[in-house]
């Protein structure tokens, strides 16, 4: 889904503006829980740097505030919604559930949606696909395969992104192919937190192959049962990894 606010913000990164800085640490404070529902949002905490001025502090509360994660009240200032009025599809929200400490259950519920929306894309996709989707498939499931042995770095994840972006614009179906930033928030936060395998499942690479192929004939059937093993080894095996970290 398309997200309205500001980029995500890599955990990483050290050259951020005042304005994403403080979205950062106000929006994750809420999604981890550290401010509580119902509670006020924190003066900024911004290292030692000068405080954010008024206008910057009013944007990223009017950023929050789209996303669900607060709401602001005349005298009562912004404070923290529960969860369950948050956006939760926000690319940017899922990226701080995916860094909070509920991160394995936030990916459990995203592998939960991919199983009821991926195999349904396939399926469409045999039918709606055009011949650029297919040949986009193909290439990216390659790429897949010749990064196969650093299945937790960016080359792998980018071919990886690219595959399932393209299933699911491929589907014909508008609204699955808005899940894009989505899924790929999800497999994004499985590498940034180290929940992929350094070598990839060979048996995944090749189902990935197959529904390319099976787009490509016409099959929906087989593609929709094959695009259904792909989701479900990848949430049995962020399970597994989880376990023995």
């Amino acid at each position: 889904m398309t997200s309205v606010t500001s980029p995500m913000i890599d955990a990483g990164t050290t050259e951020l503006s005042l304005h994403d800085r403080l979205l950062d640490e106000w929006g994750m404070a809420v999604v981890s829980g550290e401010v509580a529902t119902g509670e006020r949002l924190p003066e900024p905490n911004m290292d030692g740097d000068a405080a954010p001025s008024r206008t910057v502090t009013r944007e990223v509360t009017r950023v929050l505030e789209s996303m669900g994660l607060v709401s602001v009240k005349r005298k009562a200032g912004a404070t923290a919604n529960p969860i369950e009025q948050w956006n939760i599809l926000d690319p940017q929200v899922i990226q701080w559930r995916l860094r909070g400490p509920h991160r394995i259950s936030a990916l459990h519920e995203l592998s939960q949606l991919r199983a009821a929306v991926e195999p349904v894309a396939a399926r469409l996709a045999a039918t709606h696909a055009t011949a650029e989707h297919w040949a986009t498939l193909t290439r990216a499931a390659i790429e897949m395969v010749a990064h196969s042995d650093h299945a937790d770095e960016s080359e792998y994840l980018e071919a990886d992104i690219l595959f399932h972006r393209t299933l699911l614009e491929a589907s014909g179906n508008l609204m699955f192919a808005a899940l894009g930033d989505v899924i790929a928030s999800t497999l994004t936060g499985r590498t940034q937190h180290e929940l992929m395998p350094k070598v990839a499942d060979q048996t995944a690479l090749s189902w990935h192959t197959e529904v390319a192929a099976l787009i490509r004939k016409g099959d929906g059937a087989a593609a929709e049962a094959t695009m259904r093993q792909i989701v479900d080894e990848s949430d049995q095996a962020i399970s597994h990894i989880a376990g023995n970290q």
